[in-house]
């Protein structure tokens, strides 16, 4: 029978102990859970819920066979939801904690532990209480779409471990969770995200920490490179003929297309920020701002302006800068691992707290992922992105406590490899429901038509 022991058995880790039973049960008891011994124990379900993860978000009808146990799927589903969200949480932030300890030594960029930040979004059963917290996209009329939940992720850069992942409706700006995760950065990391994040409060909120943010400056906002160039005061409202001026003083340069500004706090508060938070930002803030020129054949991107609080040229050049943002598409190929080869695209459960507990539990089975390629890695003398993400899944859904840590494959290198954005297979040329299902039935009927 296979276990989801057999696969934790394989690491012999420290960390392993996050998520052996006491570890479970501890995290139990802690959120107030008694249970008699039963066949689905607390302890017990958290551990066939990670094996139905394990095994692409499975049905769980699926979960009885794959224990070899004689349960229900209905059983094993009013078992999962008995265990509160918080014992989630709690196993996952523990595991992901050990995890780190482990791999803060890898990928370092400078001495710097380097951190990517972004957005995504999932989808989810059409149930009406998940439509009115998650929303549906825009141009879809009612019963005729699904709800998306957006959600935030800060990634390892290194290891590619995802330290939190928080889900919120989907018009939710990015900025506005940002904050719930500069509590996992500590001094002298750096933080690379896309111009979403690239706003004064947020640059603010990270140097309080000791944080260096890079980020892609926003399309709308004014840049001039001109030397010793005049500026907009702060709170002076833009008129035509000021057009071309930033609100930004100018200080020096290191280049032609390389300064340092100081940028001025904003008159009006963000929304994402209380009152208290916007008052103890600083008055002003010392920002790089520099741009380069893209020569690499097959990219979109032809000329691109960054921001940073990592101010000297000297130990930070342009272009390693310029490289390091290139880094951020990584979390696009971790986001692909844990939508498309895990199965998170689209979550099964029919509640909030449910959809909740599944995000939470697709993180934990994607960090088992990540800590067996990183330990491949080790041993095969390669990158950790090198490392086949399905080869070290297949892996762990294979692997027996005999057997010896495996040689993965590994990937080839393709630095400049660029592919066009279309789909060679061809669907099924069904129409898109455009008005709800039940009232399509009815038409059916009054045509006489069976479906």
């Amino acid at each position: 029978m296979f276990s989801i022991a057999q696969v934790i058995r394989q690491f012999k880790q420290r960390w392993t102990r996050q998520i052996d039973e006491r570890a479970i049960e501890a995290a139990c008891l802690a959120a107030g859970m008694r249970w008699r011994e039963r066949v689905l124990t607390p302890v017990f379900t958290v551990r066939l819920f990670l094996l139905q993860i394990l095994w692409g978000n499975t049905a769980c009808d699926h979960v009885p066979r794959l224990a070899g146990m004689d349960f229900t799927g209905e059983a094993y589903c009013k078992a999962r939801t008995r265990i509160p969200l918080s014992v989630f949480r709690s196993l996952l932030g523990r595991l992901t904690d050990a995890m780190l300890d482990c791999v803060d030594r890898e990928g370092l960029w400078r001495g710097h532990r380097l951190w990517l930040l972004d957005g995504t979004s999932f989808s989810m059963s059409d149930t009406p209480k998940l439509q009115a917290h998650f929303g549906q996209p825009g141009g879809q009329r009612a019963g005729c779409g699904f709800p998306v939940a957006h959600c935030l992720a800060l990634v390892h850069a290194g290891s590619g471990l995802v330290r939190e992942l928080i889900t919120a409706p989907l018009r939710t700006h990015d900025l506005s969770l940002a904050v719930r995760v500069h509590e996992h950065l500590r001094a002298r990391d750096v933080l690379v995200a896309d111009r979403a994040f690239a706003s004064y409060a947020h640059f603010a909120l990270l140097r309080e920490r000791g944080v260096y943010l890079l980020a892609r400056a926003h399309q709308k906002l004014t840049i001039d490179f001109s030397h010793s160039r005049p500026h907009l005061p702060p709170g002076v409202k833009r008129t035509p003929a000021d057009r071309g001026k930033p609100y930004s003083r100018w200080l020096f340069r290191w280049s032609k297309q390389d300064q340092v500004v100081i940028w001025y706090k904003p008159r009006s508060r963000p929304t994402w920020l209380s009152a208290e938070q916007y008052e103890a930002l600083p008055e002003s803030l010392a920002v790089r701002e520099l741009r380069q020129r893209i020569t690499r054949p097959g990219h979109r991107v032809r000329e691109i302006t960054l921001l940073t609080t990592l101010l000297s040229a000297e130990n930070y050049p342009a272009g390693a800068l310029v490289e390091l943002y290139r880094q951020r598409w990584r979390i696009e190929t971790n986001f692909a691992h844990l939508k498309q080869t895990l199965g998170m695209d689209v979550l099964h459960c029919k509640t909030l707290e449910g959809v909740e507990k599944e995000a939470l539990m697709f993180v934990l089975v994607y960090n088992l992922v990540r800590m067996a390629m990183c330990q491949a890695a080790a041993r095969q003398g390669v990158q950790v992105d090198r490392i086949s993400f399905i080869d070290a899944l297949r892996w762990l859904l294979s692997a027996t406590p005999q057997q010896p840590p495996p040689r993965l494959l590994v990937n080839p290198v393709r630095p400049n490899r660029h592919e066009p954005r279309v789909r060679k297979r061809r669907p099924k040329q069904y129409p898109v429901m455009q008005r709800p299902r039940w009232q399509l039935k009815q038409d059916l009927l009054r045509q006489n038509v069976t479906a």
